[in-house]
């Protein structure tokens, strides 16, 4: 009979750390995202001409918009940061539900941003359509305002970033060694 209670407490503590684990790569993922968006994708697109940047930036919007990276990656990693955070209030994982809170509050930001900055730009160049001559294809391309969608994303890319990092804090001290099952 002592046994059940130490079993359902090592499976909560099997879940929390799945759990965590499932927030810190879905949320390492998404920063990669962005980080290469700022420091490949952007910079490339920045040097060719005005129909080769509209054709290329809504064709890898439209790729982006997959239920792979929406689904598990961006929403996922916000929904299991949340879920991290719900499964780590008790005191004796309060270490870490600091670190994980710090990360759910990056994240958010990122969201932020993506819905108040990317999202209006990105409609913009979607809303152009096909272009048909160079003057369709300038215009287009000065809607999307390329610097100021540049330096968003790279705030973007640091939050997530800063989010990834106190996520794989959260997880190196979360169960340091030395702690029994029971206190998880």
């Amino acid at each position: 009979m002592s046994t059940a209670p130490n079993t359902a407490v090592r499976q909560t503590g099997a879940v929390r750390t799945a759990i965590l684990i499932l927030a810190t790569m879905t949320t390492g993922l998404t920063a990669g995202v962005f980080v290469d968006w700022s420091n490949t994708i952007m910079p490339g697109l920045s040097d060719v001409d005005d129909r080769t940047f509209v054709v290329a930036f809504q064709a890898l919007d439209s790729a982006i918009t997959n239920p792979l990276f929406l689904g598990v990656g961006y929403i996922g990693a916000l929904l299991f940061t949340g879920l991290s955070v719900a499964l780590h209030r008790r005191a004796e994982q309060r270490p870490a539900l600091m670190w994980i809170g710090a990360a759910l509050v990056f994240y958010l930001l990122v969201f932020v941003i993506t819905f108040s900055v990317h999202e209006p730009l990105n409609e913009e160049i979607r809303s152009a359509g096909d272009p048909d001559t160079d003057a369709g294809f300038a215009a287009a391309r000065a809607q999307l305002d390329e610097a100021m969608w540049t330096a968003w994303n790279t705030v973007r890319a640091v939050a997530s970033t800063i989010a990834f990092g106190c996520l794989t804090w959260a997880l190196a001290i979360h169960r340091r060694p030395g702690q029994t099952t029971a206190r998880h």
